[in-house]
């Protein structure tokens, strides 16, 4: 557990749902001299601290992206490392995330993924269902764009079925399709950049972006909590005056 002092900060200015872009593996690990899989490795720490940070804040829902649907552009040696990687963190670290409350919910399409992967995936699903302390999606093989291309399709397939009338589709209901239906308050990225690459399209629409200058591994709880400050501290009207 971290010795940093949470900040104070009146409950009703904590964001519900985080979500976090866990960018600068590469770098951290080129400025050390390593393979850029150890930057990798050493992210692992990084997401499980901010997820116990995220608990001890009072954040209930956590979108970690674990990997892109853009990432198989990647070299086939990284993607072979990150398959493993992404379904080893899930089974290492899932008796550790249920005791503590965690729900784990997998956000992404099945495709190309490894099929020990989505065991993974799946297997943590059905053993954290329960769990309301924290909901902590991983998403992996994910785009923000094919997600909301599957949904189109999953409603005009039950609007074709007769199941939805087009006239009652709204975003409440168009959002019910996504593998995440809930808004995001907080949009934080680390490494210094500032995008969103493609990572909750949908469900960022009135987030508060927060870009900080730290290398994912790097990244702790106190991270996470800065955010947080510099969310709570801001003015958010939804398009009023």
């Amino acid at each position: 557990m971290s010795s940093f002092e949470m900040p104070k900060i009146n409950p009703e200015r904590i964001p519900k749902h985080v979500a976090v872009v866990m960018d600068g593996n590469g770098r951290w690990a080129k400025a050390r001299g390593l393979p850029r899989t150890a930057g990798h490795e050493a992210g692992e720490a990084a997401l499980f601290d901010v997820v116990e940070g995220a608990i001890q804040i009072g954040v209930k829902e956590l979108s970690a992206f674990a990997f892109s649907t853009e990432n198989w552009k990647r070299s086939p040696e990284e993607v072979k490392f990150l398959m493993g990687f992404n379904r080893d963190v899930i089974r290492r670290r899932l008796d550790q995330m249920h005791e503590m409350g965690v729900r784990v919910r997998w956000a992404g399409r099945a495709g190309r993924l490894w099929g020990s992967v989505t065991s993974e995936l799946e297997r943590a699903e059905q053993l954290t269902a329960k769990n309301k302390v924290l909901t902590l999606n991983m998403c992996v093989n994910y785009g923000g764009r094919s997600e909301i291309i599957d949904a189109a399709l999953e409603l005009a397939a039950d609007i074709k079925r007769t199941q939805i009338k087009p006239e009652k589709v709204s975003e409440k209901k168009f959002a019910q399709y996504l593998d995440i239906p809930s808004d995001v308050d907080l949009f934080l990225r680390s490494s210094g950049e500032e995008r969103i690459s493609n990572f909750l399209l949908w469900q960022s629409a009135y987030a508060e972006l927060v870009f900080l200058d730290v290398l994912w591994p790097d990244v702790r709880r106190e991270t996470l909590w800065k955010a947080i400050e510099i969310y709570a501290a801001r003015d958010r009207r939804f398009g009023k005056a």
